[in-house]
């Protein structure tokens, strides 16, 4: 009953709706809706217009627009006592022209003001080939994964967990990987002015695989500088870490990575405990771990 038109656009082909309402309508209430216009649709309403003087028209209960100017003679539109309006605009003559009614969309315009757009006629026979042109696109996405229309989407879940699981399966292998590629780097420690010094390539690896391996060999390496670099697919992933001693004496593994990420065709940096950066130039890694010690030895004062 808190309903009221707020405006309007109507032709043959669709029509927007503006009314008064306190939320957005909810996906039964739309279905609500729809059936009972198509009903009347379906129902071949004859629509009656008669002009008549307004106290007359008030007393068969037309609905009047809130804040419209009305003459002394109306126009009232009468579909057999279902709906009776004042209205001027044009009718189709019975409801049954209009033969369908679909909303397309439901959204809100103003505080407290909700629109509709609907198709019919025309129109909705449109959309009623988009759809079929939908339809067929289903059809042939089902078939390709093996499936029919109605069991697409528990064959789509499927296929998701099992792509997850694959997904698992393949990072803890890499890892494994990445940990026996790994096995004697720590022999490849050196000193820069008394601060050890980690720098290995590790590739195959991506981000996640590194940060792994920072962190594992940060715990066997106590203090000091761990840069790691690896060429995956085309691409370089850098990650620096330093402890707090060896940032203590100087070393910033943001500005250590920033200035090593160049030789790798790249850009990045950081914090000054924890940086990373990528590239596109998986032959220039030797150069930028040559380097990376040759900049620990700028920044340990």
């Amino acid at each position: 009953t808190h309903v009221e038109q707020a405006g309007s656009s109507v032709n043959e082909d669709r029509l927007r709706f503006d009314f008064t309402h306190f939320s957005a309508m909810t996906a039964e209430e739309l279905k609500k809706v729809e059936d009972m216009v198509n009903e009347q649709i379906s129902k071949g309403l004859e629509v009656v217009v008669k002009n008549m003087p307004i106290e007359e028209a008030k007393r068969t209960g037309a609905q009047a627009l809130f804040g419209e100017k009305y003459g002394d003679i109306v126009r009232v539109v009468n579909m057999s006592d279902f709906s009776i309006e004042f209205c001027g605009g044009t009718h189709v003559k019975n409801t049954s022209e209009i033969m369908a009614f679909k909303i397309i969309s439901e959204s809100g315009v103003a505080a407290g003001v909700r629109r509709i757009e609907a198709l019919t006629s025309k129109g909705l026979l449109r959309l009623m080939k988009y759809y079929a042109q939908i339809e067929e696109n289903l059809k042939n996405a089902a078939q390709l994964l093996k499936a029919t229309p109605e069991n697409l989407a528990d064959k789509i879940t499927h296929m998701i967990a099992e792509n997850k699981s694959l997904h698992s399966e393949v990072e803890g292998l890499k890892n494994k990987m990445a940990q026996e590629a790994a096995g004697d780097v720590m022999d490849h420690v050196t000193e820069v002015k008394g601060v050890k010094l980690l720098a290995a390539q590790l590739d195959g690896i991506d981000m996640n695989g590194l940060r792994d391996l920072r962190d594992q060999f940060k715990a066997k390496l106590g203090e000091g500088v761990v840069v790691l670099a690896s060429g995956n697919d085309g691409k370089v992933s850098l990650m620096a870490t330093v402890t707090d001693g060896a940032m203590k004496q100087g070393a910033h593994a943001g500005n250590l990575v920033k200035a090593i990420a160049g030789c790798v065709g790249g850009g990045g940096g950081g914090r000054p405990n924890m940086a990373q950066a990528g590239g596109k130039n998986p032959a220039g890694i030797p150069d930028a771990l040559a380097k990376a010690a040759e900049v620990l030895e700028s920044q340990i004062g």
